[in-house]
């Protein structure tokens, strides 16, 4: 090979590695950005949507698309155990995490629901060391579980943490949140042995799809479909749920599949502590939520124990297995 082809083939390597960085760092800011702001999306839908049978119509909607596009690229239908998997991840993640999400907005702001949502890493370390076949966190796990509790602590037992405007400690809406975020995490755990279909998109679609059609029947039980005002649901509303749907359950989901496959894991865990920050942020400056001395104080103790607990279970067998959760 001449040295002008040696050099034209360097070049073209470097052009192709600098390309692929550029599509990379566009992914992780579609998922910083556009996880982020479901939290604010939420909390815009539900101003004139019941919250689970918006949460519903929205993963049910996503779920459609997704199993379209698996479809038409070669995936397989889900077989009746697949189906079966999906169901009961739909109801960990989506019902009674997402929806419970959704519901508890109603009570809280949207920056104290991501913080609480955000210490799901630290959950997932408890549960699978309570497990049966649990094994023992390392000092630096143990230290991220600990902060991760403090940082919950330090939140929730302030005054303030209700939703924009409210005055004083709203017990109901924080509890729901932790019980969202514990079954989020029991579900995660789940999902990493159940049988699931073998394509990434196809089994999110299944769990969207599945989890769709659960939070709509519950959306029923709870007296959201007696609440439902077609006529009076805000064109802010409609714009949350189409940012929803889109953005923040087809878009950034697709993102952080090519990212799973393309990236590094150690960046593309970085989602989980950037996240709440994305969404603190917008609460404040798009929301105007107030945000106090000890907001921000759990903010950094949980947002320094997810990343910690990332880093340190990156470390250990099985670490670097992906989190399927999301928002």
């Amino acid at each position: 090979m001449s040295q002008t082809a040696k050099v034209q083939a360097k070049a073209t390597r470097a052009g192709k590695t600098s390309s692929s960085l550029y599509i990379i760092g566009l992914a992780l800011v579609a998922v910083y950005l556009f996880w982020g702001g479901t939290y604010l999306g939420m909390k815009v839908a539900i101003e004139s949507m019941p919250p689970f049978l918006m949460a519903g119509a929205r993963f049910f909607s996503a779920g459609l698309v997704l199993y379209i596009i698996s479809r038409l690229t070669g995936a397989r239908r889900p077989g009746f155990l697949e189906w079966r998997s999906a169901v009961i991840v739909g109801a960990l993640l989506l019902l009674g995490g997402n929806g419970m999400v959704a519901w508890a907005e109603q009570r809280v702001s949207s920056s104290v629901a991501s913080l609480i949502i955000a210490a799901v890493p630290v959950w997932m370390m408890l549960l699978g060391w309570s497990g049966k076949n649990g094994k023992r966190p390392g000092t630096g796990v143990i230290t991220g579980i600990v902060l991760g509790f403090l940082g919950i602590a330090v939140l929730v037992l302030q005054p303030g943490q209700g939703s924009a405007g409210d005055k004083g400690f709203d017990v109901i809406g924080i509890t729901a949140l932790l019980a969202a975020s514990i079954s989020w995490a029991a579900g995660s755990i789940y999902s990493r042995s159940a049988k699931l279909p073998g394509s990434p998109l196809m089994s999110t679609a299944a769990q969207m799809l599945t989890g769709g059609v659960l939070l709509i029947i519950f959306s029923y039980f709870t007296g959201d479909w007696g609440e439902l005002e077609v006529a009076g649901i805000t064109a802010r509303s409609y714009l949350a749920f189409g940012y929803l749907v889109l953005f923040g359950s087809i878009v950034a989901y697709t993102a952080y599949i090519w990212l799973l496959k393309n990236a590094e894991p150690s960046l593309v865990s970085t989602y989980a502590f950037v996240n709440p920050v994305v969404a603190v942020l917008l609460g404040w400056l798009l929301a105007g939520e107030q945000l106090t001395a000890g907001t921000w104080a759990a903010a950094v103790i949980i947002i320094a124990a997810v990343a910690i607990v990332t880093v340190f279970r990156s470390r250990v067998p099985g670490g670097k297995r992906k989190d399927p959760s999301n928002t």
